[in-house]
């Protein structure tokens, strides 16, 4: 238990920093005199790098020892923090949260691991994920109220403060208290790969933020990110369908309702990205709200996420996901034509939480069938590369969210240039985010309807087959619906850790 608290500080303040930086956005952006671009560039530098060290970090957990690595983590994330409170200009912040994010790729992923390998009774290891995805939902929920009282009382400098004291409590117990476990046999490392990957995650975001400083999609800045992301997503491919162990397994997207995840996350993710970037800007320099009264309002949203994740965790268990993927879409995709539809300056603040109320819903329910349908149905062996390749599409999704949504928004207002968010223009703006987020829900809406049918799953059980045939005879992964309150972390890191198993009987025919 005092190993699973270890792992929940961590967590706790990954978690925490997300989600309450978001409502400081405005504040960092008069203090340091930055542009709407330099703001998506705050919260991208983080999703991005962890989005590119997800899977190295989990294989180098498991070939040197997780300790060692989750305790680089700490240190990282810890000096990391320390930079980002510190930072005279925008671009020292960036710079600052991009070495968060490589410490973060050590300690979601990592602390999974160790739970895994700590509780190895099934039951015991089900409760021990129930807390840890309990202490997400938590985060969720007082993130935004958090971060708006730290800004209301010390400034936005002080949501990075509060990191450094817990990291380092964490980094202690974990040198007393953790003991040290490897993988028997470690996967190899992929560096090829692993740069292909960082240059076209990296030229794409580039592109999309970049666009309204440089005359538009058409401008030779854009269309050159974009075909330099279009080249290392080719060379990607090319590469990685010829390593025995390969960054990604691209064999697992034989599996449609596997492709269909990880299309889903990267759409549910998007979403959930574009909204809270979006919100905060609009609470708080159009509508002019204080700090803590924009994090308010934003807990309706939290708490219906809250609440939602355990029960579609439960749906997923006895019913398939199909039925939450359907709802989840449906919810994503009214919160986003409602709020669309009725978009002003002085929207009732009525109307602004029914719709707060309805996306939260809609990505409560998202998450469980994400991760249910990553891992079931593979073996066992390979579940946890499953799991990382879902996590990984979480954090691309959060990445282009905040680039397209910052894009438009900067590009209708002028903010690109050191505009401001103001009346109409800031108006007009939000109607065409609110309508490519709806546009997220119903792709998650169509991609649940698709691939989650019968011809569907019997393309899942021909990739199952076929791996099993290579890796032995060895059981299937099933799913758990402990797990699903969880937005960016998966039962396994991308060695091949197992999903926790243990599961009841209606989960196991799900």
């Amino acid at each position: 238990m005092l190993v699973l608290a270890v792992c929940c500080m961590s967590l706790l303040i990954v978690s925490l920093d997300v989600t309450a930086l978001n409502v400081a956005l405005p504040d960092i952006r008069r203090d340091l005199h930055t542009s709407v671009s330099g703001l998506q560039w705050v919260i991208d530098a983080y999703t991005l790098v962890l989005a590119a060290l997800l899977m190295l970090a989990g294989s180098t957990a498991d070939r040197i020892g997780r300790r060692r690595v989750f305790r680089w983590g700490l240190a990282l994330f810890v000096l990391g923090s320390l930079a980002c409170s510190l930072a005279p200009g925008a671009g020292w912040l960036v710079a600052a949260r991009a070495l968060q994010a490589v410490g973060g790729s050590m300690l979601n992923p990592v602390a999974m691991s160790i739970i895994t390998n700590t509780f190895t009774e099934p039951r015991e290891r089900a409760r021990a994920i129930g807390v840890w995805g309990g202490v997400v939902g938590i985060s969720m929920a007082a993130g935004p109220l958090l971060g708006g009282l730290l800004v209301e009382v010390s400034g936005w400098r002080a949501i990075f403060w509060v990191n450094v004291p817990i990291g380092l409590a964490a980094l202690v117990l974990t040198t007393v208290l953790v003991p040290e476990s490897r993988a028997p046999r470690g996967r190899r490392p992929d560096p090829v790969g692993q740069v292909l990957m960082i240059v076209m995650l990296g030229s794409l975001t580039y592109g999309i933020i970049e666009s309204p400083h440089s005359g538009g999609p058409a401008s030779p800045l854009t269309l050159g990110c974009g075909g330099l992301a279009l080249c290392a997503l080719v060379a990607l491919l090319w590469y990685e369908a010829r390593r025995h162990e390969p960054l990604i397994e691209l064999r697992f997207f034989r599996s449609v309702p596997f492709a269909g995840a990880t299309v889903t996350a990267v759409c549910a993710f998007a979403a959930l990205g574009g909204f809270l970037f979006l919100t905060s800007l609009y609470l708080q320099d159009v509508r002019g709200m204080s700090a803590l009264h924009a994090g308010a309002c934003l807990v309706p949203m939290a708490v219906m996420t809250l609440v939602c994740a355990p029960l579609s965790g439960r749906l997923v268990g006895t019913r398939g996901p199909r039925l939450p993927l359907l709802a989840a879409g449906a919810c994503l995709t009214a919160a986003g034509v409602l709020l669309a539809v009725t978009a002003s300056v002085d929207l009732p603040l009525w109307v602004l939480f029914a719709g707060f109320v309805v996306f939260g819903t809609g990505f409560g329910l998202v998450n469980a069938p994400i991760t249910n349908t990553a891992v079931s149905g593979m073996p066992r062996a390979q579940a946890g590369v499953a799991a990382a390749v879902a996590s990984t599409s979480r954090q691309v999704g959060s990445s282009l969210g905040v680039a397209v949504i910052g894009a438009v928004t900067a590009a209708a207002t002028g903010a690109a240039t050191g505009g401001g968010l103001h009346g109409a223009s800031f108006v007009a703006a939000e109607r065409t985010a609110w309508s490519i987020l709806a546009g997220c829900g119903v792709a998650v809406l169509l991609l649940g309807a698709v691939t989650s049918g019968r011809w569907a799953q019997r393309t899942a059980q021909r990739v199952a087959r076929e791996l099993d045939g290579e890796d032995g005879p060895v059981a299937a992964a099933a799913p758990t619906a402990a797990v699903s309150a969880d937005p960016g972390t998966d039962p396994g890191t991308a060695s091949g850790q197992g999903a926790p198993h243990g599961e009841s009987s209606g989960a196991r025919r799900a």
